[in-house]
């Protein structure tokens, strides 16, 4: 089971079958200015990866939890 528990100003709380994760919005920007709405409504299409179909946003479980593994590249 995976759920949105809180979106702070700071960043999403999930709970993941039983574990807290914690996505600041400065690692994870999609989120931030998203309607609680949009963050809320998740889906895990597979084990291990999130989806947020409304941000067109996949995130793996890996980089929730170690975001400074995979740090943000722009080709802009």
């Amino acid at each position: 089971m995976v759920e949105v528990t809180q979106v702070s100003p700071h960043g999403v709380w999930l709970l993941v079958r039983g574990e807290e994760l914690f996505m600041p919005f400065d690692d994870f920007p999609w989120f931030r200015g998203a309607s609680a709405d949009a963050v809320s409504r998740i889906e895990e299409p597979v084990a291990g990866h999130l989806y947020w179909p409304d941000l067109d946003v996949d995130l793996g479980l890996e980089t929730i939890r170690h975001p400074e593994r995979f740090p943000l590249k722009s080709d802009a």
